[in-house]
């Protein structure tokens, strides 16, 4: 098995359920975080961390509105037109055609909601046998090393899959999936069990799952042969039933700021996080905050 990372799969089938009524016509992934798509936060992690080849597994659902089609479209390659070019504005543009030019892109489409664990094999013959990231689009991780470095890191040791974990405050808790841990080494743990979303006071660790992982080929047939939960293929379920037929799966403490934008509140806490870090906005935002709560 190869020790490298190269290729991503990029889950972004989800029909944004939460954030309805928009998302009828505007896929969540191309939702902005300040001034740029959520989706391009996960692609720009992907490739300043190595990654060459990006999946994109998307729903038919979304193929119905001419909006939701532009996600490919999105990244690639943008023509500055010669009125831009003598605008500041062109640099960010520019910025992302410098970035496309490390990866390709490619897309498939998972006919059915058939859950997480579906949607990771539609992009199975695409991986071709080897050990792949998978990156879900609620999960935007600030960080001076991208997420997916870190997690490629511990994969280089270990060989084996790896689980992004970070740290949650107790009562958060029973809204993540949370992982049972043998600490290995400093923010490194062999996972000995996942609970999902449970009570507080049945949660194994305060270590929850944060929606970035390394899988090998071993994965995708655990995914084949799992089972379905209310007509679904859940990833972690196929985690679970490696781990108890004894194979081994690590978690990796991630460094950095956890921006969720998986429901509305997490996501406006999200854009208001990034956007006080930015120069231009951060004195007037920090300003209108301050008069908004007199």
């Amino acid at each position: 098995m190869k020790n490298e990372i190269k290729t991503a799969i990029i889950l972004i089938a989800g029909r944004g359920t939460r954030f309805l009524p928009l998302t009828k016509v505007l896929p969540k992934e191309l939702f902005p975080l300040v001034d740029k798509p959520i989706l391009q936060y996960i692609v720009e992690e992907a490739i300043n961390s190595g990654i060459k080849k990006i999946i994109f597994v998307a729903s038919p659902e979304k193929e119905k509105y001419p909006s939701s089609r532009q996600t490919l479209a999105y990244f690639r390659k943008q023509k500055i037109r010669e009125s831009l070019k003598k605008k500041k504005d062109s640099k960010e543009l520019e910025k992302l055609n410098n970035l496309l030019k490390k990866a390709t892109f490619q897309k498939v489409t998972q006919e059915k909601p058939l859950g997480d664990g579906h949607a990771i094999l539609m992009a199975e013959k695409l991986v071709k046998e080897e050990p792949c990231a998978v990156l879900f689009c609620d999960d935007v991780v600030e960080s001076k090393t991208p997420c997916l470095s870190q997690l490629i890191k511990v994969f280089k040791k270990y060989k084996k899959p790896v689980v992004a974990l970070k740290k949650l405050p107790k009562e958060k808790l029973s809204s993540y999936g949370v992982v049972k841990v043998k600490k290995e080494k400093e923010k490194v743990y062999k996972i000995e069990d996942i609970k999902e979303k449970p009570l507080v006071k049945e949660a194994p660790s305060n270590l929850a799952i944060v929606g970035k992982y390394i899988i090998t080929p071993e994965v995708f047939k655990f995914l084949k042969k799992s089972s379905s939960v209310k007509g679904e293929i859940r990833f972690s379920g196929a985690l679970g039933e490696m781990i108890r037929d004894k194979k081994e799966i690590f978690g990796c403490e991630i460094e950095g700021k956890w921006l969720e934008c998986g429901n509305k509140i997490a996501y406006i806490k999200s854009i208001i996080y990034l956007s006080l870090k930015r120069p231009e906005f951060k004195k007037e935002l920090r300003l209108f905050i301050k008069k908004q709560l007199r």
